[in-house]
């Protein structure tokens, strides 16, 4: 079978149609759809199948489709070992952040790459729910995502999962807030005030829920705000508590204070997605190790003493 054709219904699984696929490679819908019929007749059984007005893989094209994921990496395993034998990492990695750990990670790492003129790292920023970060895995070669409670779909995708950090949650209150006269709070001791939440399906948000969780009453959340700064702005003004990351709320002091929370899990862990085939590049592996570096100093300067 020809490793072009594979690779393309390897695509057509993960972005679902031919006009997706067409745009992401370059080509025409008729020309997907006549590589797409080669490959069937290649393989000897029905690769697709109709379904409404599109098409869907049948039980064959998804396991071929598999295969395809593994071909592809051993082929950039592969080219990755020459590679070591002959230069450095060179090229350009594409990389898709939400805003708070580009905040925290990128600085550090596009700072490092400034040595190496070979390597080129550019930036998407990017705002999502948990689960849709995996759809960004076909455009980016690095995908950076909140992996809490990580969706099966992306192990059923193939895809690779590499842990750069962890960054706690703290609760931010105005100043003056009698709560601050406590170095730590406990569920019970901030359940009952009004909330700043995030919107649905938001790391923020499912803090929330186990807060309600563990009191056994759902929090009183006057709004849903997703950007951390009006999110501030609102806590600064008194109309709410919110959950907020340790590292990157900076609104301490005269406006806005934080404290740590124990009695539960109250953090996100950060990590890179990405495929499978695209974790063996040299360059995406540099850029990771960047990374996690920079996750690992980030996490360091901010550890507080005898709290997680």
């Amino acid at each position: 079978m020809d490793v072009r054709r594979l690779e393309l219904l390897r695509e057509l699984a993960d972005r679902g149609t031919i006009t997706a696929v067409a745009a992401a490679t370059h080509r025409t819908a008729s020309a997907v759809s006549q590589q797409l019929k080669l490959l069937e007749a290649e393989a000897g059984v029905p690769l697709t199948e109709k379904e409404g007005r599109g098409i869907r893989l049948t039980g064959a094209g998804r396991a071929l489709a598999e295969t395809a994921r593994r071909i592809a990496v051993a082929i950039e395993s592969a080219e990755a070992l020459w590679s070591e034998y002959k230069q450095t990492p060179t090229g350009t990695v594409t990389l898709s952040t939400f805003p708070t750990a580009g905040q925290m990670l990128l600085p550090g790492a596009l700072s490092a790459l400034e040595s190496e003129p070979a390597l080129r790292l550019l930036v998407t920023d990017q705002d999502l729910p948990l689960a849709d970060f995996a759809e960004l895995t076909p455009d980016f070669d690095i995908v950076l995502a909140d992996s809490q409670g990580v969706p099966s779909h992306w192990n059923e995708r193939g895809l690779t999962t590499v842990h750069l950090m962890t960054e706690p949650f703290d609760v931010a209150l105005p100043a003056g807030h009698p709560l601050l006269e406590k170095s730590v709070l406990s569920p019970a001791d901030v359940a009952d005030y009004p909330w700043i939440g995030a919107p649905v399906g938001y790391p923020y948000d499912r803090w929330l829920d186990a807060l309600g969780a563990a009191v056994g009453r759902e929090p009183r959340i006057v709004q849903r705000i997703m950007d951390n700064l009006v999110v501030e702005g609102l806590v600064a003004a008194g109309l709410g508590l919110a959950i907020l990351p340790r590292f990157t709320t900076r609104s301490h002091g005269t406006e806005i204070a934080t404290r740590p929370l124990v009695g539960i899990p109250a953090e996100r862990q950060i990590s890179a997605l990405l495929r499978a085939d695209r974790a063996e590049r040299p360059s995406v592996r540099r850029v990771l190790d960047l990374l996690r570096a920079e996750g690992e100093r980030v996490a360091a300067s901010h550890r507080i003493v005898g709290v997680r």
